[in-house]
């Protein structure tokens, strides 16, 4: 059998047996082929056109899904983001493939200018890199893809390998970008946090003026609609805070933009319950990561946690005050083992309550609040539905008891991966795609929802029972 032909195996009937959506196995071929067309050679870039570059968090959700069918590429997926690890700690958002012309995509390797602007930080030299960085969902993926096949990581030595970068990852975070003094990380730029225009940021980013549109050409406008991208304006105060930062060396300090996010957040904490897992694999202790992990739970709760909302917001740092706008962000940490059940349940409330709509008005989770006043079904992070962040709340869902909300959104997520054509995001109210199609993370989670009914990152040992699920 050739490689492409393994990829696409379809998965025996005991992997989709539990609430089979229909043809599945279809569904999986499809998915499985959008991660083999999108494959590099040594990473998977979220979509031909509009990301010809390997994208950090992309890489993560990607990896959790190639485990399913090459738990070798998942490990090498991971292994080729890292290497790209900075001296200082932090992964970049993007590592540049040098093959690809630097008028596809902009901010360019031109524009970043790591190996220069970022010596001080300890870029590398031998790959070109942006120099911010994105929601650290790595040590997650990284526990995962070892549980899909132990021997073979153990064969390879993987964990051995990831562990000293995973952990100077999130030692680059607790440090370097606690930036509050409240023990939580801070985004320095909208992209760092992922969900790049999101009103969440309206507020932050006022007070940025703006680079010039003559200094810079948008190269996403080649492959999307202008409506349903961010603005000129939005864009022009990227630029100007990227240029900033990168003018500054990549020094993290409180300066144009500088925001606590519960989502940021909530993937550190769930990761560093999985670097405690892949600890105690190595045969050492992980109980300090997982009382590190309970801290920054606390601190969570006591920085951001908002009653009157329902949920948590963002804390801008320049005025110290919640950005009063409710955006899925600020339901992610329902994936939290440590979570209190009466705000998990709160969560839950407002999730599927009239802000977000789930199983009564919305197919998928919105990306921001349908009441409010910047809701727009189709403008990327400003309403739209996204199947990364609608995984995460389905696993939340069922680690925290609500087993019929999360079949029912496991459901409707294969559902819309499959009619779209695996889209970037979707009019959460009628599931229309927008963005790019054959994208990266959509049919990469789609392959695990087919595989994986549930995980609890605090699962028990691998030597113990082997896979990831609780």
């Amino acid at each position: 059998m050739d490689r492409t032909a393994q990829l696409v195996a379809r998965p025996p009937e005991s992997a989709v047996a539990y609430d089979r959506p229909p043809r599945a196995g279809v569904l999986h071929d499809r998915a499985a082929r959008v991660l083999e067309e999108n494959w590099t050679g040594s990473s998977t870039v979220p979509s031909r056109g509009l990301y010809p570059h390997q994208w950090s968090w992309d890489s993560a959700f990607i990896a959790i899904g190639l485990r399913h069918i090459s738990p070798l590429r998942a490990q090498s997926e991971l292994e080729t983001l890292l290497a790209a690890q900075w001296a200082d700690g932090r992964v970049p958002h993007i590592v540049f493939n040098p093959a690809v012309p630097l008028d596809a995509y902009f901010p360019s390797p031109d524009f970043w200018r790591s190996s220069t602007a970022g010596h001080a930080a300890g870029a590398p030299r031998a790959v070109e890199t942006s120099g911010i960085v994105q929601p650290p969902v790595h040590a997650l993926a990284a526990w995962l893809v070892h549980c899909a096949d132990p021997e073979l990581s153990r064969g390879r030595g993987f964990l051995a390998r990831v562990y000293p970068r995973l952990a100077a990852w999130h030692r680059y975070l607790l440090h370097h970008r606690d930036l509050g003094g409240g023990g939580l990380a801070s985004v320095v730029h909208p992209w760092e946090q992922g969900m790049d225009n999101a009103p969440s940021w309206d507020a932050p980013l006022a007070r940025v003026v703006p680079a010039p549109a003559r200094s810079f050409r948008r190269a996403d406008l080649d492959h999307g609609a202008a409506e349903d991208r961010p603005t000129d304006l939005d864009y022009g105060r990227y630029v100007r805070l990227a240029a900033d930062y990168r003018d500054e060396g990549y020094a993290d300090v409180v300066s144009g933009f500088a925001v606590e996010d519960p989502s940021f957040n909530a993937l550190l904490i769930a990761s560093e319950h999985a670097l405690a897992r892949i600890a105690r694999e190595l045969g050492a202790t992980g109980t300090a990561r997982h009382a590190r992990a309970e801290r920054l739970t606390a601190a969570l709760i006591e920085r951001l946690w908002d009653p009157a909302a329902g949920m948590f917001l963002c804390r801008d740092l320049r005025g110290g005050a919640l950005v009063p706008e409710r955006g899925v962000s600020g339901l992610i940490p329902l994936l939290l083992p440590a979570l209190p059940r009466d705000t998990a349940a709160t969560l839950v409330r407002t999730l599927t309550g009239p802000h977000f709509g789930l199983g009564a008005t919305t197919r998928l989770a919105p990306s921001y609040d349908l009441l409010g006043e910047a809701f727009d079904p189709h403008r990327y992070w400003r309403g739209p539905a996204w199947f990364n962040t609608n995984w995460l709340l389905e696993r939340g869902l069922r680690l925290h008891g609500e087993r019929d909300r999360a079949d029912a959104l496991r459901r409707s997520l294969l559902d819309t991966a499959g009619a779209t054509d695996f889209a970037e995001y979707v009019d959460p109210y009628t599931g229309e795609a927008c963005g790019a199609t054959g994208f990266g993370w959509t049919a990469a989670l789609t392959l695990d929802l087919l595989h994986t009914p549930t995980f609890d990152i605090r699962a028990k040992d691998t030597r113990d029972k082997g896979g990831d699920r609780g």
